[in-house]
């Protein structure tokens, strides 16, 4: 996708026309459309689209300097755009908002042209983007996952190219989660720093209008056009940006390093803090305790009372026309009482305290993301509870006044993203863009191709036996068209045994720091053929999780403690191969 700054170039300088750009984006979004439908609640006609376009071209014909000239960018169904109607994600909530909200209104000055609203989680309610009557978005590169939410359909409109940057919205995360998982920048400024005028609260204590892209240098021209006081919000405030070099990097307490169990998600983390420690900066152990409770907050304590307060009315006369799993939510808060939220606000006051000081020992926060990203259909199976799991790292940072910048930080085999998170203090804004755009430039992993056709999902295999390569179970392999992807060894942690009394002979491979790296082959099989290859797998084999030499984690054939009684440790020959050769 070119770039905002690259559009807004070529336009001013009449390369291009704005109206060819806007013609080039809503023939990507009509085609995008026939795959995932759902990423939009309101596409804006062509021929307004179109005119709006044409008006941006008589401004630059006119001399304006316009620094988003002929920009097309989407903007999320809770924020108004004049004329067209805002749901919030309830088709019984619509309304058609006179004017834009500010940012909007802002944006368009600077020469962006608005293309459509996108879907959300209902009134900006859920982290996961499943909440919605206009459908679920799914993952730009594999639609058997969530695409995160709240934001959902602006995060798709992005990572799809649809357009270059869409505005989104973040209360506990809902501007970086999506980001995360679809490999995109996520931008949640500072509490104030961008009006929030025109649109629909979720907590308006805490509600940030966010923007999501694929490069720093747009966000940076996204914030420039919008950052600033607004006199119709009684949110907005004005704050001096504060100079940050960024280089005392805070990082959670190795037992606070939560990831659920998704060992890529953990692999990637690792990686992510090694290259910051690679670009000189210095990793500094904090205590998340103090941040953690205040993330509890948001949605065990008071604050939920909140969401209550800006859907009261709407609850109480279409109690019906919620999604039941908000409604759930957003009815919590009805038991809540002042004494609560004042006890709230007191607790909340002592935890920031505690967080400020973290800024006397680090100059930023590096967290995951998210800790682990779930399929569609787990998520409906359990919307709450997996929903919660998303906020692990993100439910804190409005309630204790910071901002925030997610980041790309790699891939999962399943081509789902994973991203860490640059949090500072307030009004560090301009500086966390700047080491986002350093990030960026540094470790641009490659993206993987768009879901278009919904591939197969797949699963990596390590085998070290009887299913190598000419070795007697290998059509066990080869019946199920698995795919060899690599031949390598394990990391040095591993003990190779000969079984006794197995037939077809058969080695035993176990975990063990004193050991060894032990020769693999690795294939690729899908999901379903997978799962009848382990339905084969005899005692006292199994399979489990194999570490390869690059420190790869993928399932492979690991052993009971019975399966080396009477074995023949054959750990210094190197591999299966190798003892098969010494015997003949």
């Amino acid at each position: 996708m070119t770039s905002a700054a690259a559009i807004a170039r070529d336009v001013s300088s009449g390369r291009i026309s704005a109206e060819a750009i806007a013609r080039g984006a809503l023939a990507r979004i009509a085609a995008y459309a026939e795959i995932q439908p759902a990423v939009w609640i309101d596409r804006l006609p062509e021929v307004d689209v179109i005119a709006r376009a044409r008006a941006v071209d008589e401004r630059i014909a006119a001399g304006e300097a316009l620094p988003l000239a002929g920009v097309p960018f989407a903007i999320k169904d809770n924020i108004d755009l004049a004329d067209r109607p805002t749901t919030a994600g309830c088709p019984d909530f619509a309304y058609v908002p006179e004017h834009s909200a500010t940012v909007v209104v802002r944006l368009i000055a600077a020469g962006a042209v608005p293309v459509g609203k996108t879907n959300l989680d209902q009134f900006a309610t859920g982290l996961n983007g499943t909440r919605s009557p206009y459908g679920a978005p799914a993952c730009a590169f594999n639609r058997a996952y969530i695409s995160g939410g709240s934001s959902s359909g602006s995060a798709i409109a992005v990572a799809a190219g649809l357009v270059p940057f869409a505005l989104g919205t973040d209360t506990a995360g809902s501007g970086r989660v999506p980001a995360a998982i679809n490999g995109l920048i996520g931008f949640k400024p500072t509490k104030g720093r961008w009006s929030t005028t025109g649109l629909v609260p979720a907590c308006r204590s805490l509600d940030c209008i966010t923007v999501f892209a694929h490069h720093a240098a747009d966000i940076a021209l996204v914030d420039a056009a919008v950052a600033g006081p607004d006199a119709t919000d009684p949110w907005s405030r004005a704050g001096d940006d504060r100079a940050a070099q960024l280089q005392r990097v805070g990082v959670p307490l190795p037992a606070q390093r939560q990831f659920l169990g998704d060992l890529a998600s953990e692999r990637l983390y690792v990686l992510a803090l090694e290259r910051l420690a690679a670009s000189g900066a210095e990793l500094v152990d904090v205590d998340l305790a103090p941040l953690s409770e205040a993330a509890r907050l948001l949605y065990d304590g008071p604050w939920v009372a909140e969401r209550t307060a800006a859907l009261a009315g709407f609850l109480h006369s279409h109690p019906g026309s919620i999604d039941p799993i908000v409604r759930t939510i957003v009815e919590g808060g009805l038991g809540r009482s002042a004494v609560e939220a004042f006890k709230g606000i007191y607790r909340l006051a002592e935890l920031k305290q505690q967080a400020d000081a973290l800024w006397d020992q680090i100059d930023a926060l590096c967290l995951p993301t998210t800790p682990t990203v779930y399929r569609l259909a787990e998520m409906r199976s359990s919307p709450i509870a997996l929903n919660s799991n998303l906020g692990l790292y993100t439910n804190f940072v409005n309630l204790l006044d910071m901002a925030a910048i997610a980041v790309p930080a790699g891939w999962r085999r399943n081509r789902t993203g994973f991203g860490v998170t640059l949090i500072g203090p307030a009004w560090t804004d301009r500086a966390l863009i700047a080491q986002a755009a350093q990030w960026c430039a540094n470790h641009a992993d490659p993206v993987p191709p768009l879901d278009l056709e919904a591939p197969m999902e797949t699963v990596l295999l390590a085998v070290v036996g009887a299913h190598l390569e000419g070795m007697p179970l290998h059509w066990q392999l080869t019946s199920r068209n698995a795919r060899h992807v690599a031949t390598t060894t394990t990391a040095p942690a591993y003990r190779l045994y000969a079984m006794a009394d197995s037939v077809p002979p058969k080695p035993a491979l176990v975990h063990d720091a004193t050991g060894g790296a032990i020769a693999v082959e690795v294939y690729e099989l899908d999901v379903g053929a997978f799962g009848s290859f382990v339905a084969e797998v005899p005692p006292p084999l199994a399979i489990g999780t194999v570490t390869l030499a690059d420190g790869t984690m993928v399932k492979g054939f690991v052993a009971e403690p019975r399966a080396i009684i009477g074995a023949t440790d054959i750990t210094a020959l190197g591999g299966w191969r190798a003892f098969i050769a010494a015997r003949a």
